[in-house]
């Protein structure tokens, strides 16, 4: 059995797993993709403090590898049920099912989808959420990026040193963005922006061709061999439904303690109700959670009568 089991490989997750390694306890890590989430999609990471201007893949490499050297192991398995209500939690997978003291529910977010006619069609094939991962693929080509927030004003950057023309599509005015990023696009002589502007559908034959916007004045063709999506992100909360109280938008109502009205469960991440979202508060909840959860396994010992405790805890092996 499992002292800590953490559900989710970003920010929160590995933070949560080197703090609970480094208490001598046992940590797994659960996640269905690849470790770093969504920080492993985002080209530059400028803000967390101490590392600045590094990119998002080397940034998750490195939580990473600092989980394992403190002895915590990350598997990449979806989790498809979890019984989480009993002194012995059950999580199961794909491949199995896991047996843990207390559970760490670090799944974050996912990016939004446009859902329009095209988008699921041409995805893989011209549609892309990640800009650091397919760029590449749009060398010398024009592409369209949706959204008006930090990301997608710094994918629209990103985007615009390898290819020949961007074209950012903001459905209000006003983006809701660092200044500085908004300078920088302004600057850069091949993004076109375009505003009070919404995507209606993507079209093509094999790949992507074009994308059909609205705007004030009507309906507007793009020729565009991809397009980049970043209108925000969703919840991954589905598994939580009618388990823990979930606002109307699917972010789980706990507070700065992280502790789920569940015993022994605990939340972290950008799954958690909060005023700001980011990678310095996503590792801030992933330590807490997981010194709350030593404390609790701490707890459960002391009530244990001395002939149940583990061969590594007892005084003749000590």
């Amino acid at each position: 059995m499992t002292d800590v089991l953490i559900i989710g490989a970003g920010p929160a997750g590995l933070t949560a797993a080197i703090y609970a390694a480094r208490a001598g306890l046992t940590a797994l890590v659960l996640d269905k993709n690849m470790y770093g989430g969504q920080i492993a999609l985002t080209s530059e990471v400028d803000n967390y403090p101490g590392l600045q201007g590094i990119e998002g893949v080397e940034f998750a490499t490195k939580l990473y590898s600092h989980a394992i050297s403190q002895g915590a192991e990350v598997r990449f398995e979806a989790v498809t049920a979890m019984e989480l209500d009993g002194p012995v939690k059950r999580v199961t997978t794909s491949e199995k099912v896991y047996e843990a003291r207390t559970v760490i529910l670090a799944t974050g977010a996912a990016r939004r989808r446009l859902d329009v006619p095209g988008e699921e069609k041409y995805t893989g094939r011209g549609v892309s959420y990640c800009a650091t991962c397919d760029a590449a693929f749009f060398r010398q080509k024009r592409v369209a990026i949706v959204g008006g927030g930090d990301t997608a004003l710094s994918d629209a950057l990103f985007l615009s040193n390898q290819c020949e023309k961007v074209t950012l599509i903001h459905r209000r005015d006003i983006f809701r963005a660092q200044k500085v990023k908004m300078q920088a696009v302004r600057a850069r002589e091949n993004i076109e922006i375009i505003t009070h502007a919404t995507v209606r559908a993507i079209e093509g034959g094999d790949t992507v061709e074009r994308c059909v916007i609205n705007t004030p004045d009507g309906e507007r063709i793009i020729p565009i061999d991809g397009i980049f999506v970043a209108v925000g992100v969703v919840p991954e909360s589905d598994l939580l439904t009618g388990m823990l109280p979930l606002d109307i938008h699917g972010y789980a109502e706990v507070d700065e303690t992280c502790e789920t009205p569940l015993p022994g469960v605990y939340l972290a991440g950008d799954l958690r109700k909060k005023p700001l979202r980011q990678i310095v508060t996503a590792a801030a909840d992933g330590a807490v959670a997981a010194v709350a959860a030593a404390e609790y396994c701490s707890a459960m010992d002391e009530q244990l009568p001395v002939e149940e405790l583990s061969p590594a805890a007892s005084d003749e092996d000590a």
